[in-house]
């Protein structure tokens, strides 16, 4: 005998909708005033966007956009998800918050889809109703399998119980998630893509087009990667790369500053000629692309108790250094600690090689701004380093939103950061604090390691030292005078026989042109120290040798053996 058990569609509706999560919708009023993109910002890329979504025909039907931090990419899933809503085409949308514990996580995001998509079908809402009845734990379950149960399988029997022209005319087939980076389990951003992937794009008989933003953090970022399985299916747009927002944030600037002047107390600001175009060059230049602080200066000068003139002269001119109660860049440097503090505890989880993850950014960092002579090609510095090859890889792994990797020649590989305001935060101690790492200890290392290679036996094998440490290894404030850099001291080396260990490497590498940097180099340094005790030091052992050195290394210089030395110029 068969037992029909009667389920309450309504009741398992209401369960659906206790599991949701409403602030994750676009117009939630825990977003309220969300960031979108300015009039006549972003024309481009958003109309590729709305293009795509409403080309039910292209075989693509997930679109990934992926970009660095602050790069707009809320702004502009904002704008999209605006523009599809009154366009009567919004199936559903979902925004991640890292510190919303109600859409931080995964757990929300199937019921909150069908949820909204239910609400455009009645007979929909009426079989993800059913469906909840029947297994009212259903939200306790793999997300695939709440995606095959909630939407997979009513669609379907929408599909085979309806004409194709009415379920057409009825369909809302847009969904749009937004910051998936910042759902708080790596491997739950892992398995929303795939639970995508698996039930919605190899389903052909799915109609909705998907829109996912993120920073390329390593879920999205393997998964889109030429050999990710997302890589053939997906419509790839890498905001950061692909489209220059500098004129957008220009615009941006120009027209919200003026309307705060015009509002202003301040007859400085109701001017004309405020700001000027040298200002806002100024702050388009330190914004690099990053529409999130091109925002951040437009919030701080917008504080309606102070002169709006006055507040953008302090962005101008702020340096943490000083001892200043504003802080118009605390948001952004909240954002920097969060990825900076997470990528540092992933490193320090995942490796046991006992290296230093802050001192060896700061020395990438340093190394990309050229402190200790030419930027190095990414392999040469793992070795100079003592890593393996692909150690920027493991670094970089959670800080892809911040920094990536350029090929500027063929077979070169350098690290790009997006933000001219991330190299400040490291920078500053009062910005970064606990994550500060100072120069001089990044100094200190570098010259270790330099003075490690000189060390050595060097044979035939030292023709294998990294070709930037050939070039230009040691930078001038790596040995200030008065005195000689406490790293000759160390090891139980004097500074005499340190030098002796200098004289060597050059001598095995003076017929190489390619050294003549490095040379030089020492050539100042001691013609530095020099000019600095000759009056005090002139009779001692000490001075004598370093006398001598100087002057055979830069008879070295001038022998032929290297290009000709150009008259020394006093650089102090």
């Amino acid at each position: 005998m068969n037992i029909v058990i009667q389920v309450d569609p309504e009741a398992g509706w209401k369960l659906l909708l206790d599991a949701t999560a409403p602030n994750a919708l676009y117009n939630s009023t825990n977003r309220f005033d969300p960031p979108k993109c300015d009039e006549d910002t972003r024309i481009e890329v958003t109309e590729e966007i709305m293009d795509w979504i409403q080309d039910c025909e292209s075989p693509q039907r997930l679109l990934c956009m992926t970009g660095a931090a602050g790069a707009g990419k809320s702004a502009l899933q904002q704008t999209i998800s605006e523009l599809c809503s009154k366009k009567d085409i919004l199936g559903s949308t979902f925004f991640f918050s890292s510190t919303d514990p109600t859409r931080n996580t995964a757990s929300a995001l199937i019921a909150t889809m069908a949820y909204q998509l239910g609400l455009g079908n009645v007979e929909l809402r009426r079989e993800m109703g059913t469906a909840v009845a029947k297994d009212p734990l259903i939200f306790t379950k793999s997300l695939k399998t709440q995606m095959e149960t909630l939407i997979v399988a009513p669609f379907d029997y929408l599909r085979c119980n309806s004409k194709g022209s009415e379920l057409s005319a009825q369909l809302r087939n847009a969904i749009l998630i937004d910051g998936l980076d910042e759902c708080t389990d790596e491997q739950r951003q892992a398995e929303v893509l795939s639970t995508i992937h698996e039930c919605l794009i190899k389903n052909e008989n799915m109609p909705f087009r998907i829109f996912i933003a993120s920073r390329p953090e390593w879920a999205i970022r393997s998964a889109l990667e030429q050999a990710g399985y997302l890589h053939q299916v997906a419509y790839h747009i890498r905001l950061s790369d692909d489209y220059n927002a500098f004129s957008d944030i220009e615009r941006v600037l120009w027209r919200r500053l003026r309307e705060i002047g015009r509002k202003s107390s301040d007859p400085r600001a109701r001017s004309p000629e405020w700001p000027s175009k040298e200002i806002i060059e100024a702050v388009c230049k330190a914004a690099s692309g990053q529409f999130i602080y091109a925002a951040t200066v437009i919030k701080f000068v917008s504080d309606i108790r102070s002169s709006p003139v006055d507040r953008l002269q302090i962005v101008l001119t702020w340096t943490p250094d000083k001892d200043q109660r504003a802080k118009p860049f605390a948001s952004l440097d909240y954002l920097y600690t969060n990825i900076l503090s997470r990528a540092k505890e992933e490193y320090e989880a995942s490796n046991t090689d006992g290296h230093d993850f802050l001192l060896l950014i700061r020395v990438y960092q340093l190394m990309h701004r050229g402190r200790w002579g030419t930027c190095p090609e990414l392999s040469e510095l793992a070795e100079f380093l003592d890593l393996e090859a692909n150690a920027h890889e493991r670094l970089l792994w959670d800080l892809r939103s911040l920094i990536t990797t350029v090929t500027p020649r063929r077979h070169l590989l350098r690290l790009h950061f997006y933000h001219k305001s991330f190299h400040d935060f490291l920078d500053k101690e009062r910005r970064s604090m606990d994550l500060f790492v100072p120069e001089g200890r990044a100094d200190r290392y570098v010259a270790t390691l330099s003075l490690r290679y000189i060390e050595e036996d060097l044979g035939d094998s030292a023709t294998n030292l990294p070709c930037f440490l050939l070039s230009s290894f040691i930078n001038k404030e790596l040995w200030p005078a008065p005195s000689l850099h406490p790293i000759f001291l160390e090891g139980g080396m004097s500074p005499i026989d340190r030098l002796e260990k200098v004289d060597r490497w050059i001598d095995v590498f003076a017929p190489h042109s390619i050294q003549r940097g490095a040379v030089l180099s020492w050539v100042r340094i001691l013609a530095r120290y020099i000019r600095k005790r000759k009056a005090g030091d002139s009779e001692t052992e000490e001075f004598a040798a370093i006398q001598r050195y100087h002057e055979k290394w830069e008879k070295t210089l001038n022998d032929g053996s290297m290009q000709p030395l150009s008259p020394y110029v006093d650089d102090d």
